[in-house]
């Protein structure tokens, strides 16, 4: 039964490497969904806004682990 876990762990691990990073990406995209809407800006703007968090989020996740 371990080699079944250690199957599902390796699956897992495939497509989410860092818990946190993935998470802080599901948590952006919740709030920009949210929020964007609503502030009646044009649709581009609200695309640099999104792109804009999505890429402070790798560069925080970048910066995490190059200092490991």
């Amino acid at each position: 039964m371990s080699w079944l876990k250690a199957v599902i762990l390796e699956i897992y691990g495939l497509f989410v490497d860092d818990g946190s990073f993935a998470l802080t990406i599901v948590v952006w995209l919740t709030i920009a969904a949210l929020v964007l809407p609503r502030l009646n800006i044009p649709a581009s703007v609200n695309a640099l806004i999104l792109f804009a968090g999505l890429l402070l989020i790798l560069f925080e996740s970048t910066l995490r682990r190059a200092g490991k």
